[in-house]
């Protein structure tokens, strides 16, 4: 048996309010090191080309740890798109279920049932609140997963770059 705070409505609404700016952290973050991503593979371009050079000039270890490289900031590229990528709600708001957030908004409307869903989610508040929180704490985890992930692909690859070019 669980007793509910008196505040516990205030409570939900600030970590709402938390987890959103996380989100919106978390997008800029994903979009600063796509930015690092895109300047590290146009100066790596650009200084390759302008010395005409080509794989086939780097020993075996060389060209197995430059298609390696590659592939590092190919995965990371990937995942950092991931990262930035709109996400929607695991499930479809259906009749009766309060609105959470814009899609529920979207298909109540549709449905011809906004009015009705609207007044849902003000005489029950506290259905809403807990659907937003469990959705947006989701969204929040798979950002970050995927920045991660970006990140660590990115590192990869600006180590093994360097290490494959100074193996020619």
């Amino acid at each position: 048996m669980s007793e509910r705070a008196p505040d516990g409505s205030a409570a939900g609404l600030r970590l709402l309010s938390e987890l959103r700016a996380e989100t919106a952290h978390a997008d800029n973050k994903a979009s600063l090191l796509l930015g690092a991503l895109s300047m590290t593979a146009g100066l790596l371009g650009g200084l390759l080309a302008t010395r005409r050079w080509s794989v086939s000039q780097l020993s075996l270890t060389g060209t197995v740890l430059w298609w390696a490289a590659v592939t590092a900031l190919a995965g990371s590229l990937l995942s950092l798109l991931l990262a930035v990528r709109p996400r929607y709600s695991t499930r479809a708001w259906i009749p009766g279920r309060p609105l959470t957030y814009f899609d529920d908004i979207r298909r109540a409307a549709q449905q011809g049932l906004l009015a009705e869903a609207l007044d849902r989610t003000r005489t029950n508040p506290d259905t809403g609140l807990l659907s937003a929180l469990t959705e947006n704490s989701r969204i929040v985890a798979h950002k970050h997963h995927w920045i991660r992930a970006g990140l660590d692909f990115y590192c990869a690859g600006v180590v093994l770059l360097p290490t494959a070019l100074a193996l020619h």
